[in-house]
């Protein structure tokens, strides 16, 4: 497998860590899916890691020789790498956390020094390194202080990617009251079209989002048969105890199936 395809790669980021990376990802659907992690490739790695870890309390958690940080309901992966463009302007624009201390979470990154473009009290917009979007909305009643909440795809024709993942991913279909909204669980997908189709996210900061699967050779399989192509098919990655897949949605997200992400 290419070294740049294969989450195995983080293993060269040099992190160590030992404790383990214990389930805490959301039962999956009817399909075998739920919430998997957000792989960000960034020039500076560590300057992120801090940022997760001392505002948020992300725990730094190992699967062999990968080191994720956990946040409850989502992974979230670093790997080292020159990009240029950030995840504004591709299909995969940010994705968001809810938070029970909204203020406290705005005053937290003010105070390391994170770009905020939307400060109130309905949501805060942050720009980290390498023009990554994230966004946070209140939630007070929330017995963590964070939890993972959605990620927000951009294209042209939403509602064939609405479609496509409601058909591959078990993808609940919208709702009358938010016919923009479906999702998978840990995870609400969020659609807004635009005029033009955008960017790819390979190659971007935020590169690839990714999903955990239940049985996912068996998923594979019933994705090729249903005529969607891999750019990395099914393997078995003993050194990190995974089982991975690549592939990429028709607007041009890439996403990255995992199985065992969540495993003690």
């Amino acid at each position: 497998m290419n070294r740049r395809t294969s989450i195995a790669v983080l293993a060269l980021t040099g992190f160590v860590l030992a404790e383990p990376a214990h389930a805490q990802l959301p039962a999956p659907n009817a399909a075998g899916v739920s919430a998997g992690h957000m792989h960000m490739m960034v020039r500076d790695p560590a300057a992120h890691k801090k940022l997760w870890v001392d505002l948020f309390g992300a725990q730094v958690v190992t699967r062999g020789p990968l080191e994720l940080l956990r946040l409850p309901g989502i992974f979230l992966i670093l790997g080292q790498g020159e990009r240029a463009e950030g995840s504004v302007g591709s299909t995969l624009d940010h994705f968001a956390f809810r938070v029970k201390d909204l203020a406290g979470t705005s005053a937290k990154l003010k105070g390391a020094g994170v770009t905020l473009t939307r400060d109130d009290s309905l949501e805060v917009v942050a720009t980290f390194p390498d023009n990554v979007k994230v966004e946070f909305y209140p939630a007070p009643t929330l017995s963590v202080p964070i939890e993972h909440f959605h990620a927000h795809f951009y294209a042209a024709d939403v509602d064939g990617l609405r479609a496509w993942y409601a058909k591959h991913f078990g993808a609940a279909t919208p709702t009358a009251t938010n016919a923009n909204a479906m999702g998978v669980p840990g995870m609400s997908l969020s659609f807004r079209k635009t005029d033009a189709a955008q960017a790819p996210t390979k190659g971007r900061s935020l590169d690839h989002i990714g999903f955990e699967v239940k049985d996912l050779e068996a998923f594979c399989k019933k994705l090729a048969a249903d005529g969607v192509t891999f750019e990395v098919p099914f393997r078995d990655v003993p050194a990190i105890g995974l089982k991975v897949a690549f592939l990429v949605d028709p607007a041009g997200t890439r996403i990255e199936l995992t199985e065992g992400l969540s495993r003690p």
